[in-house]
């Protein structure tokens, strides 16, 4: 297999279907298969396989495709991002232990933190992550992760992975890195020395604002295998059909990918000169925490983009019900751009907390539409 990412993109794990020779990877629709003996999987087409909770073979694919993106030995999928977040912390944490998390992570984390996990005994710590020596300092005897995302999620500060590995590891910790923003396409955390990676599929894997899927990726065998266990146990699967669509869309990803850096460039430098913006988040452009580590680990810097505008929260507000190709909308990472006020809808959650964002801030997703129009759409919207 080549190493070349848009290639493994295609082909990982998606072989000609030796059945039938077809192309796509087929939907397995089939919640059971047969078996050749009482206890005894099915040998043939189908190895390994009994029931579609414990392994389906367009699940498998998936699985595959995506652990080759990554370079990583093992993927796992999962129903939603949350499933596959869930699942590492109830496989990895105990009672008692203590997590570092980012100081402006995606209001769902914070979340399944704060209202779940600290009700079993876990503690948590939110700290700049894009400040190594903050991360440093705010390990512990207890500390049993460091959990990044990396851009983070609403204001795009970037972490130094392999400086955030010796650290965490240093600490005896395990280093968790949320990809979603970036993608395999544009930084490879395992590469970098982290230990496992969690994507919310849902975004710029799937592609399309069709599908909802999470994954975890990791090259350590032993975790992979308890992660295994527990994707059965607790059973937080994609359906076949889920698999197949996010398969669907990581085909395209490099492309995508080319074209919403492309785009969100454009639209970073409307912004820095328009006068009612008053501050621009985009990974690597000085300003943004973490600009060093971005330009040294990422190949470009994605779709997201930042900004506050003159006039508070009222003022987001308008301009975000005033544009006309960008839509009004959670979620990210698809075709079509979106546009948000994260603290009234996908940080709502961690208002009156450490994690809380300025009200006036808005989040774009930058899709793949012509430039122009994008363009166009904001500068009426700013007024």
């Amino acid at each position: 297999m080549s190493d070349r990412l848009d290639t493994r993109a295609i082909h990982a794990g998606q072989s000609p279907d030796p059945a039938t020779g077809a192309v796509n990877v087929p939907i397995y629709a089939s919640s059971t298969f047969a078996q050749d003996a009482v206890g005894g999987l099915r040998t043939g087409l189908g190895v390994g396989y009994d029931y579609s909770r414990s392994g389906n073979p367009t699940r498998t694919a998936l699985q595959e495709c995506l652990a080759s993106l990554e370079g990583a030995a093992h993927a796992l999928a999962f129903a939603s991002g949350m499933a596959a977040e869930d699942t590492l912390l109830r496989t990895v944490l105990r009672p008692g232990d203590h997590v570092v998390i980012p100081d402006d992570a995606y209001g769902g984390t914070y979340r399944l933190f704060a209202q779940v996990l600290q009700r079993w005994g876990v503690t948590f710590t939110p700290v700049p992550v894009a400040d190594t020596g903050a991360v440093e300092a705010a390990c512990g005897p207890a500390t049993r992760m460091v959990w990044v995302e990396t851009p983070t999620n609403p204001l795009l500060a970037v972490a130094d992975v392999a400086a955030l590995a010796e650290v965490t590891h240093r600490a005896g910790a395990m280093l968790v890195v949320d990809n979603t923003f970036a993608t395999p396409a544009l930084q490879q955390p395992v590469q970098l020395g982290a230990d496992v990676v969690v994507h919310s599929t849902t975004k710029y894997l799937g592609g399309h604002s069709d599908v909802v899927g999470g994954a975890l990726v990791t090259d350590d065998d032993d975790l992979a295998q308890q992660l295994a266990f527990h994707q059965n146990a607790m059973g937080a699967v994609p359906s076949p059909f889920d698999a197949f669509l996010t398969l669907r869309g990581i085909r395209t990803l490099g492309v995508r990918m080319e074209r919403h850096c492309d785009n969100a460039e454009a639209v970073v430098a409307l912004l820095l000169d328009h006068p009612r913006v008053l501050d621009v988040r985009y990974p690597g452009r000085e300003g943004t925490p973490g600009t060093a580590a971005a330009h040294r680990q990422m190949r470009r810097f994605g779709g997201m983009v930042s900004f506050r505008v003159a006039g508070g929260a009222a003022a987001a507000e308008q301009v975000c019900t005033s544009t006309r190709l960008f839509t009004l909308a959670e979620s990210l990472g698809g075709v079509e751009s979106l546009i948000e006020v994260p603290g009234r809808m996908t940080h709502l959650s961690v208002v009156g907390s450490p994690l809380e964002v300025p009200d006036d801030l808005i989040r774009l997703s930058v899709g793949i539409e012509d430039p122009v129009d994008l363009l166009d759409d904001l500068r009426q919207a700013l007024g």
